[in-house]
């Protein structure tokens, strides 16, 4: 039935990240406010959250965002991050870790779906774990859904791929 389709998909590139996470403890270890600020940046189980470091909250907003930075320039989406609250760690200093979300969550999905479906748009969507599949015989009706889902805002990072 279905002669085009496309997925979208929520995915962070980790060499992008590693790389951007090198950029950012450099600049860190050379900025004059954040040079003896005890800060670092690493990132933890296999490659799924940032830790971020610092002596104080300040300087712990300043290194998170001197990251933001690099992640930006890199081309990682902001969006799949996922900023856990700020802990106090040994030694009077404190910590945060960031989530990266790999893959869209089941709920996110079926919202997508639903205004797929509630925009009366002839195309077939599936839910493929963990990114949703759109097939029609028409590229122009492909076309339709994806400014579609670019108007509206799920709060998800999302990409067009494997566009057949």
């Amino acid at each position: 039935m279905a002669d085009n389709s496309f997925d979208i998909v929520s995915k962070i590139e980790i060499p992008e990240v590693q790389n951007a996470i090198q950029q950012a403890v450099k600049e860190v270890a050379q900025r004059f406010d954040l040079k003896n600020s005890n800060s670092s940046i690493e990132l933890t189980e296999k490659d799924s959250i940032i830790l971020i470091q610092s002596s104080d909250e300040y300087t712990l907003k300043a290194v998170s965002e001197v990251l933001e930075q690099k992640l930006v320039k890199r081309g990682v989406p902001l969006r799949g991050l996922d900023y856990q609250t700020v802990q106090s760690a040994a030694g009077s200093t404190v910590r945060q870790q960031v989530k990266l979300r790999q893959g869209i969550s089941t709920e996110k999905c079926k919202e997508i779906v639903k205004a797929i479906k509630d925009s009366k748009i002839k195309v077939t969507v599936s839910i493929q774990g963990d990114y949703v599949r759109v097939a029609s015989k028409s590229r122009d009706l492909l076309q339709q859904v994806i400014q579609l889902l670019k108007s509206q805002d799920f709060e998800i990072h999302m990409e067009f791929t494997n566009y057949r």
